[in-house]
């Protein structure tokens, strides 16, 4: 039973990363977009870079997860 949970827990891993994924570059239209705006938000511009922080690292961790530690 350990290993169907282990089984199913890299495709719910891998669907979460690419929502983070699509997230992240979302983020990266908005920020782009608000900058260049003549009246930039500058308090909403560092709010999306923080979020987008934040999701960059939670993908860094998924991406850890899903890849088996390799002693060379």
């Amino acid at each position: 039973m350990a290993s169907a949970l282990n089984d199913d827990e890299p495709a719910v891993s891998g669907e979460e990363l690419e929502r983070l994924k699509q997230e992240h570059r979302d983020l990266d239209g908005a920020i782009d977009a608000l900058e260049l705006s003549v009246a930039g938000d500058q308090l909403q511009i560092q709010r999306l870079k923080r979020r987008k922080l934040a999701l960059r690292d939670r993908i860094s961790y998924i991406e850890d997860q899903i890849t088996p530690d390799i002693i060379a």
